[in-house]
């Protein structure tokens, strides 16, 4: 089937009248998706009340310049996945194929920078529900063992060790809905290079578009909530 016949083909009945449908389970999903994570943030901002101290200290032994690169490659790829949605509702196939592959590069390098910044806590013995060593020093790239007392407060170290739980655990959860997301992508760009999705028929391309920018948003309140903690 040529392109130009693809981009042509009038969508069937069952087509447009799943439109609706498709969008509000795509919404419903969605929910879900955002309850699990609130869950999480409760469980967080729970204890953070409770070890105040012990989160602000361990959230120093994160790398904020990893954490902000992170977040403009996310913020960059919903707009790269924006302009492929765009470029298939005004007809323009190979301009979304070339914009869903670039969301799909920039997504392979937030995954690179999450590899090299979980490999850096391993190495400095900070695992989840194991903290050997923290950074005592903003800014410092010197780990040490965790201190009984820091400035002038006493340290519990069951306080560091739950910081460190919470953000291998959200962020992990968050780096599976990142592989999916790339998945859904590549299987949208496949489809579409056969000719599957065209100005008259994007369902699909928009739901999975929907579906990144939930990645990007749960990506946002993280960064500030680890990273940026006080």
């Amino acid at each position: 089937m040529s392109q130009s016949h693809a981009i042509d083909r009038h969508p069937s009945h069952e087509e447009l009248g799943g439109y609706e449908g498709a969008k509000l389970a795509m919404w419903l999903f969605l929910a879900t998706e955002l309850l699990l994570f609130g869950v999480l943030f409760a469980g967080f901002a729970l204890f953070h009340g409770k070890y105040p101290v012990e989160f602000k200290l361990a959230h120093m032994s994160l790398d904020k310049v990893m954490g902000g690169v992170n977040t403009l490659i996310l913020i960059t790829s919903s707009i790269t996945a924006v302009l492929g949605l765009d470029a298939i509702q005004r007809g323009k196939r190979n301009r979304s194929l070339w914009m869903l592959g670039a969301t799909i590069v920039l997504a392979g390098g937030f995954l690179v920078v999450k590899y090299f910044e979980y490999s850096g806590k391993f190495a400095n013995g900070i695992f989840p529900g194991e903290v050997a060593n923290i950074i005592l020093e903003k800014g410092s790239h010197t780990y040490s063992p965790i201190p009984e007392v820091w400035n002038g407060n006493t340290i519990d170290p069951n306080g560091i060790v739950l910081f460190f739980s919470f953000y291998f655990v959200m962020t992990a959860i968050h780096g599976l809905h990142v592989v999916i997301g790339m998945s859904i992508i590549v299987g949208l760009m496949i489809k579409m290079a056969r000719g599957r999705y065209s100005h008259w028929y994007y369902t699909p391309v928009e739901n999975g578009t929907l579906y990144w920018h939930l990645v990007d948003l749960i990506w946002i309140y993280l960064f500030p909530l680890f990273y940026l903690v006080q």
